[in-house]
């Protein structure tokens, strides 16, 4: 049996979606990662799309439910081919419909602010039901033996467990780690600046465990391996730039075998491990909003069962009939 030919995109469908990015990148000032999720369901929608010879700034609702409708069937067969003709079948649970009808809603009205188009085909989706996942996160002596793996007798060890510390200590997002520049982290007051999500600037303390880390680093650890392209770069790798997120990925998962860590990590665990041990001891949910840099604070109550949780133990520590 011949493989499946690709299907293509309409070259108007293409120019189409990279306008869009390229003006939601200039508005908003969304991520790489975003950008590169959303180009992808605008293109398998496009793909779809075509087989029905539709542009993509042409469909109706009916269009569109009819994608969602054989995209949920076709998740539920993964030995078949996927809208491109050659990809495999991704699973396309509660947030992937979630994303792909937030992207549609963006498109669409972004048509409809350019006059491309006079009504929004989008407005007829109904969001799925998102149950309220809570972050995996690590118990304070998981998260002590995480940073005592790495041997700081060696080179990358002493860049791995700074790396592992400032994470931990000031609840950066993988990201803005691996892309930290020597001047956006000020040793002396123990702070780091950042630019993050939309473009935002924001102050971070940091502990005194970390910043020794760092500077044993950037001491002893550092000038073995920088070359002239990572002069910028606090934690460069040995190919010279910033270290890739999955190499991080790997390299935290390395770390937790050794320590004795079974729980399954993200890149984010210790970004959750820090938030959650904030609140644990007494911070104020925006205070943690403010340190993780969320715009939103409904994105940081997801950390709202530590809150009541320690509310519960004070009430029943401190009250007479407690």
């Amino acid at each position: 049996m011949t493989e499946a030919a690709p299907i293509t995109l309409h070259p108007a469908d293409a120019a189409g979606i990279e306008r869009f990015c390229d003006q939601l990148w200039l508005e908003h000032g969304l991520s790489k990662n975003t950008l590169v999720s959303y180009r992808s369901d605008l293109s398998l929608l496009a793909r779809w799309l075509r087989r029905q010879d539709i542009l993509l700034d042409d469909a109706d609702a009916t269009a569109i439910k009819g994608y969602l409708a054989a995209r949920l069937e076709q998740a539920t067969r993964p030995t078949q081919a996927g809208f491109s003709g050659r990809q495999p079948v991704q699973r396309f649970g509660a947030g992937s419909q979630a994303r792909f009808i937030t992207v549609c809603r963006r498109y669409y009205g972004w048509l409809l602010r350019e006059r491309v188009r006079s009504d929004d085909p989008s407005a007829q989706l109904d969001m799925p039901r998102l149950g309220r996942r809570l972050p995996k996160t690590l118990a304070m002596r998981e998260v002590e033996s995480l940073l005592a793996a790495p041997d700081a007798m060696q080179t990358l060890g002493l860049r791995d467990r700074a790396m592992l510390e400032l994470l931990y200590a000031s609840g950066l997002r993988v990201t803005e780690l691996i892309r930290l520049r020597r001047d956006e982290i000020n040793l002396e007051h123990g702070v780091v600046r950042l630019i993050g999500k939309g473009n935002k600037e924001r102050m971070v303390p940091t502990g005194e465990l970390a910043l020794d880390a760092i500077r044993e680093w950037l001491r002893h650890g550092r000038p073995q391996i920088a070359t002239a392209d990572s002069a910028d770069w606090v934690f460069p790798s040995t190919q010279g730039g910033p270290m890739t997120r999955q190499n991080f990925w790997m390299l935290i998962k390395r770390y937790a075998l050794q320590a004795g860590i079974r729980s399954p990590l993200s890149p984010h665990t210790l970004r959750h491990a820090f938030a959650t041990h904030l609140l644990e001891h007494g911070a104020d949910l925006r205070v943690v909003q403010t340190l993780l840099g969320h715009s939103d604070l409904s994105t940081t109550q997801i950390y709202t069962h530590v809150a009541k949780a320690r509310l519960k133990a004070l009430h029943a520590q401190h009250h007479p009939r407690g």
